[in-house]
């Protein structure tokens, strides 16, 4: 697919320059994070936060939602941070519990069994050594693998697979879930799920990006023929505009997609959507939580920033010293990163058991709207890792 030239960055000159941060700023911003998250231990020891605030204040959920991996991603982040075991065995504890969430078939008619298993069982595994944890997500790549239609290439994002008006659906989201089928096949030798998940990448940078680099969120296809349909939105201001959480799963799921297979179009697909949504961001960098948007008293979306400073990063880092874009995408992560550590953090408020403010979660649907969210403070935690340490992904 062609794609039109992509603009130049408007703030070309600000992202060219380090960000004027000493070490420890970025000290004190994860210092901040893990403090919140041991604070939290006892509030979630047998439960897990929602996947937003009310009131700056996340209710305690059981093992139901797509977000419950985001709580043993951070404890996984401050363990390897700390040292302390606190973390570890929080993070251990709850692993019986997606397993039988697993056995249960509990909420698992989902793609997100990606975010589900990496950010608990995978990464328990790299971490520890736990093999019960492998088994477990190597369970949970087999029961995603059910989602895939080998005829259109795609694995279906939600719902029941018999469901007209889930049928056939994509979303851009699903490239973060990809790593668990990559890892499978890693693991058990078998191409099968490498295979599924190139070719879903495929497909999906195909139809999800438009050809000035904005993307829908979701695209149809037609399961029976593998036809593709046409694109909307769920989350986003609308069919034609640009949702900025989505905009930055696509940055990073390419990104860590090229960690695996080292194809470089998908390298050329991140630094398109990264130019873009580079360019459409306010004075301080944080987007708001459509890329229509550009100013104005529309809400800004931190877990959008966070997700992108991420992706950046891992970006900045697969492209060539002496590419360009290298040093212009690691600078603006940490443009970005700055500004949510200075501006956007529960640092004043005490009552939160949040990390990151100002999130949205689905505007559309008035959820969780100007709130802390699960994967905002999650990505953030991680983005600060990845600055401070030198760091091996979970995914």
């Amino acid at each position: 697919m062609s794609r039109s030239a992509i603009e130049g960055l408007s703030r070309s000159a600000l992202f060219s320059k380090t960000p004027e941060y000493e070490a420890q700023f970025w000290t004190a911003a994860l210092n901040h994070a893990v403090g919140k998250i041991k604070t939290n231990i006892p509030t979630f020891r047998a439960s897990y936060p929602g996947p937003a605030s009310t009131g700056n204040v996340y209710p305690a959920i059981p093992n139901v939602d797509w977000t419950a991996s985001f709580w043993t991603g951070l404890l996984w982040l401050a363990w390897e941070s700390t040292g302390d075991n606190g973390f570890r065995e929080a993070a251990e504890a709850c692993i019986p519990d997606f397993r039988a969430r697993l056995d249960n078939r509990s909420h698992t008619e989902t793609h997100d069994l990606g975010f589900l298993y990496t950010l608990s069982c995978v990464a328990s595994w790299r971490l520890t050594g736990n093999s019960f944890a492998r088994a477990t997500a190597l369970k949970a790549a087999d029961i995603l693998m059910i989602r895939y239609y080998e005829k259109a290439g795609i694995i279906q994002a939600w719902g029941n697979l018999t469901d007209p008006a889930q049928q056939g659906r994509i979303i851009i989201d699903c490239a973060m879930n990809l790593p668990l089928l990559y890892w499978a096949s890693e693991e058990t030798r078998n191409p099968y799920y490498r295979e599924a998940a190139e070719r879903h990448i495929k497909a999906a940078n195909q139809y999800l990006i438009r050809d000035n680099w904005s993307s829908f969120h979701t695209f149809f296809f037609d399961t029976e023929t593998g036809a593709p349909l046409k694109g909307t939105t769920h989350q986003g201001y609308s069919d034609d505009s640009c949702w900025s959480r989505g905009q930055a799963w696509g940055i990073y799921g390419n990104a860590l997609s090229y960690r695996y297979n080292r194809d470089p179009q998908l390298l050329e697909n991140a630094r398109g959507l990264a130019r873009y949504f580079l360019n459409r961001l306010p004075e301080d960098l944080v987007a708001y939580w459509d890329l229509i948007f550009v100013d104005g008293p529309e809400e800004r979306d931190s877990s959008a920033a966070a997700i992108a400073a991420c992706g950046l990063l891992e970006l900045s880092a697969a492209l060539p010293a002496i590419d360009p874009d290298h040093r212009l995408f690691e600078q603006g992560a940490l443009h970005i990163l700055g500004s949510l550590a200075k501006s956007y953090t529960t640092l004043a408020m005490p009552q939160s058991n949040g990390i990151l403010l100002h999130g949205v979660y689905g505007k559309p649907q008035g959820s969780g709207v100007d709130e802390c969210t699960a994967f905002g403070d999650y990505f953030y935690t991680e983005a600060l890792v990845r600055v401070i340490r030198g760091w091996k992904p979970y995914w």
